[in-house]
């Protein structure tokens, strides 16, 4: 080569490695619930294994209409504060893994459930959430001092109600320094009765749509047609940015079904949910139930393999 060349190869060369690495922050990753089995471990070590991107505190089972807020974090902490998941919050940060408290699940817990009576209620939860988990300010955090990163949607009971004015609220307390980002859950049968209205406006980060206990649009032994019929629709709905595979970690995790193989997943359907431009990973139910799951999809979740092997490194150096 020229040696007038060389530096101008060089700095294509830089740039491409830059880039690479760039689009390793934002490639595709894993989700997790965790909170709902008190031997499940702890949030540090969920965080420290290195294989999750994304971590939802499940559940805040009850809240809005007046009720006190409900955080039901099982064996974990009865009743809340559990102020003591503050360190582990930032531990997961500094790993770059974003976590986000989920509202809902399937359990009202003593309350009524997750039930909006109006948009001005929705408005009242979002400063509540903000105050108490986000940027905000209060003196009784449940969860200490710990900033999290954004609100899960994974609204399964109570009221469909009003749900697009809560996403709208929670996305106003968003600054160009800090986004407080927003996610769902809604079950794989379109419409989803309790979500549709959030999803559609667009607001949501990820869609992490449950591919399980919905037999019409889950995997069955042998037949992936239901679940790439529902993918596919789910794919080009109104308001979704980025879709997540939502499965169960081992087959008790679904009662109803829906449980996939690792290795059916890694070569049959994986391959085939990658080709859609807004395919953002796998999210799995739940923690407990993950036994060295996640472990055997995550190299393969990310298609970009450069992706995959920085962001281990960099969670590997981190834990060591």
């Amino acid at each position: 080569m020229a040696a007038s060349l060389r530096p101008l190869f060089l700095a294509i060369i830089s740039l491409l490695i830059i880039s690479s690495l760039t689009r390793s922050s934002e490639g595709a990753g894993i989700a997790v619930y965790w909170g709902q089995n008190g031997n499940e471990g702890s949030l540090e070590e969920a965080c420290r294994s290195g294989c999750y991107d994304y971590v939802n505190i499940a559940f805040l089972v009850s809240f809005g209409s007046g009720q006190t807020p409900e955080l039901n974090l099982a064996g974990h902490c009865i009743p809340s504060p559990c102020t003591f998941l503050s360190p582990e919050i930032e531990v997961c940060q500094s790993l770059g893994i974003k976590v986000l408290l989920s509202l809902g699940g399937g359990s009202p817990g003593t309350g009524r459930g997750p039930i909006l009576a109006s948009p001005e209620d929705a408005r009242n939860v979002a400063d509540y959430l903000w105050n108490n988990y986000l940027g905000g300010q209060s003196d009784s955090r449940p969860l200490g001092d710990a900033v999290l990163d954004g609100i899960d949607f994974d609204i399964e009971l109570g009221s469909n109600l009003y749900w697009d004015d809560l996403a709208r609220a929670l996305s106003g307390y968003s600054t160009p320094e800090r986004k407080v980002y927003l996610s769902a859950a809604p079950q794989c049968p379109i419409p989803d009765y309790y979500l549709d209205t959030a999803i559609k406006t667009g607001l949501f980060d990820y869609v992490w749509v449950q591919f399980y206990n919905n037999p019409p649009c889950q995997y069955t032994s042998g037949d992936l047609s239901r679940l790439f019929a529902s993918w596919d629709q789910w794919a080009s709905y109104t308001g979704v940015n980025t879709l997540f595979l939502g499965l169960p970690a081992a087959p008790e995790a679904a009662p109803s079904g829906g449980y996939i193989p690792p290795e059916v997943l890694i070569n049959q359907i994986l391959p085939v949910v990658q080709s859609y431009p807004n395919y953002g990973g796998v999210m799995l139910w739940s923690r407990f139930y993950d036994q060295n799951y996640c472990q055997a999809i995550r190299p393969y979740v990310n298609g970009d393999p450069l992706t995959y092997t920085t962001k281990s490194a960099e969670k590997s150096h981190a834990v060591a």
